[in-house]
């Protein structure tokens, strides 16, 4: 006698948070639970290369900054090298005091994110051709199913971006810029500014990986 299968009803699914700052970012949600927590500083005096902040904020479709959402980035150190054992770049050194990956989430308050790091170097991508510094992002938040992936290039970067392999992806050409992080000077450290626009019109290039 040949029994039927009986199919389960798929399990119902669920956005990141508001819970997510307990588990990931735990102290900026005011629980001080962990000895080491991940953290938004990258850098220190010993790591090479030129200082810099990231900022920013994330925007939903109806313009709104988001509080609640979580980001964190990857990437390589001042030689363009990933401090990671698949790296087999033949530039640069690895360097010890640079990790490479941080995580942070947008203020409670101002609703901005921030990152201390260092600028990255040219990275050699596995094809040999030359990606221009860059800067890769993950972000969740209430209402996003799925981690989104992008990058950010630096707008000082101008000659090595026109020829950036992945740049030249994006058909639309316009929507190139939804990529681009603005510099400051204006302070003691450079500060690149780089918002990130969910959905609409200015809705920033994102990845599927």
């Amino acid at each position: 006698m040949v029994q039927s299968l009986e199919y389960l009803k798929e399990t119902a699914s669920q956005t990141a948070g508001p819970y997510v700052h307990i588990g990931l970012i735990p102290k900026q949600a005011g629980f001080d639970i962990f000895e080491n927590n991940f953290t938004n500083i990258m850098a220190d005096e010993n790591t090479r290369g030129e200082r810099i902040i990231i900022e920013g904020r994330v925007i939903d479709g109806t313009g709104t900054p988001l509080r609640d959402a979580l980001l964190e980035i990857w990437q390589a150190n001042a030689d363009g090298r990933y401090n990671h054992e698949l790296d087999r770049q033949n530039r640069g050194e690895i360097d010890a005091n640079f990790r490479g990956w941080g995580r942070t989430g947008t203020d409670f308050e101002t609703a901005v994110y921030r990152f201390e790091t260092i600028k990255p170097g040219v990275v050699t991508g596995r094809n040999g051709r030359d990606m221009a510094p860059h800067v890769n992002f993950w972000i969740v938040a209430r209402g996003i199913n799925i981690g989104l992936n992008t990058r950010m290039y630096f707008a000082d970067e101008q000659n090595a971006n026109e020829v950036d392999p992945i740049l030249n992806l994006i058909e639309q050409t316009e929507r190139r810029k939804t990529l681009i992080a603005t510099r400051d000077d204006s302070g003691a450290v450079p500060v690149y500014r780089f918002d990130i626009v969910l959905q609409g019109e200015n809705e920033t290039v994102f990845f599927d990986i």
